[in-house]
């Protein structure tokens, strides 16, 4: 069995630099369609762009239409866009906060519902992969949203591929801390301890993001649903933790 994307139509989120780019690239090179939405169109071509604030419902419900007007069909929803703006959680505003699960949680679902009624009209059916993070799964101080939001999109995935199934798969990846500009320019002081901190020694790249939602998307995971990948290098290590403790 092989990868066999050619010929279906994928639709990434903030697919236009980033994790979402090396997402976009990965699908691409595997031989599908793909487009790719966002607030701002891209400076160079990308892919086939749908401009589309995932927050906006009317809008969303257009781009999908534009989609299967454009393209008779819709395999594969990739949800990667998101956010995750540090801020101080005692003071930070209960529209800080809500915005940012809006983004993070609230938008993929709807996003996720709209495909998901396309999917279930083709033959082949679909799947849809999250772009969650790690931060679903252990702490996160001054991105408190943020982590609770992307431990609800774990839990959608799964209860979505419950509801949904046969015929669509939905599963999540649990990404850690990818080398991209945005990391490099906002976490500049602590990148190098960060990787340092990992087993495999270095940040994942967002080509590796990507070829692991390929895998999810592909027939090579056709037994797979509701499951959350660990995209990690083997997690950060404790603090504690040193190479030389026997």
């Amino acid at each position: 069995m092989e990868l066999a994307l050619d010929g279906s139509v994928v639709l990434v989120t903030g697919g236009v630099r980033g994790v979402g780019l090396g997402i976009t690239r990965a699908f691409q090179s595997a031989g599908a369609t793909v487009v790719i939405c966002g607030r701002t169109e891209p400076e160079s071509f990308v892919a086939d762009f749908i401009p589309c604030d995932i927050r906006d419902v009317s809008q969303v419900d257009a781009m999908v239409t534009t989609i299967v007007e454009r393209y008779g069909q819709l395999d594969v929803l990739v949800n990667n866009a998101g956010g995750a703006p540090v801020a101080d959680t005692s003071s930070a505003s209960p529209r800080f906060h809500e915005a940012v699960i809006r983004l993070n949680l609230v938008a993929p679902l709807v996003v996720s519902q709209r495909v998901n009624a396309v999917m279930q009209n083709q033959d082949s059916g679909g799947s849809i992969v999250m772009i969650s993070s790690i931060n679903g799964s252990r702490p996160a101080p001054q991105s408190v949203a943020y982590g609770a939001a992307k431990a609800g999109v774990n839990n959608l995935a799964a209860s979505l591929a419950a509801e949904w199934a046969p015929k669509v798969r939905v599963n999540s990846l649990g990404v850690g801390m990818v080398r991209t500009d945005i990391t490099t320019e906002a976490f500049a002081d602590v990148l190098d301890s960060s990787a340092a901190a990992v087993p495999l020694g270095r940040l994942a790249e967002p080509s590796e993001v990507g070829a692991c939602a390929v895998f999810l998307a592909s027939p090579l995971a056709s037994y797979v649903t509701g499951a959350t990948l660990l995209v990690h290098g083997g997690g950060e290590l404790p603090v504690y933790f040193t190479k030389e403790t026997p």
